[in-house]
């Protein structure tokens, strides 16, 4: 179902005339995805596994955190960029934290640190933590930097692929506990809002 809604995707915006990876394309897949239904057992089970290495990759996976009772929110499932080891699993940005529109600024300035321009499975993020911390352009990572522990990931690892980035930080995959979606990204807002003035 993954790969085949994304195929969908692709197709009707080339139908279209959007060229991928544009300001036109973000807005075009934004508004084509932002009301869907996606089923996410549907996503995890019919789409492309984890690569060996995993990190500088986009992934979705039902994770069920180890303190959920004391958080004061989380997402179910996150759509995660790993970017470094850590105790117990790894470092890795969800991008669910922060509203749609910041998403597309955000993996618009990622994309300026891909190992190659050829968005097919050789494509990955170069990311470092201290390189989030230095440039004004990833200030949006602040809210959504965790800590993943692997015993705690319920599904195996849906592979986005790269030439299904700029869709899947569109689809309403987000599953957010003890808080809506909107006060989520509001309170995410306030960690790198003063980086905006």
């Amino acid at each position: 179902m993954a790969g085949r809604l994304f195929d969908k995707l692709e197709q009707e915006a080339f139908r279209a005339g959007i060229q991928a990876r544009t300001k036109a394309s973000m807005n075009w897949f934004q508004d084509q995805v932002s009301t869907m239904s996606v089923s996410r057992p549907a996503l995890i089970k019919d789409g492309p596994t984890r690569v060996r290495k995993i990190f500088g990759m986009m992934y979705n996976f039902q994770y069920d955190p180890k303190n959920k009772k004391t958080l004061p929110y989380y997402d179910r499932f996150p759509l995660v960029i790993p970017v470094q080891p850590a105790k117990g699993g790894f470092h890795g940005m969800n991008l669910h934290y922060i509203a749609p529109n910041w998403r597309a600024q955000f993996l618009d300035a990622l994309l300026d640190i891909t190992n190659n321009n050829q968005f097919d499975t050789s494509t990955k993020f170069r990311l470092t933590y201290k390189l989030m911390q230095g440039a004004k352009k990833y200030r949006f990572y602040k809210p959504c930097f965790k800590h993943y522990l692997s015993e705690h990931i319920k599904t195996k690892l849906l592979l986005i692929e790269p030439q299904d980035w700029e869709i899947a930080i569109f689809l309403p995959t987000e599953q957010f506990i003890r808080k809506s979606k909107a006060t989520v990204w509001k309170e995410s807002r306030k960690m790198f809002q003063w980086v905006l003035i």
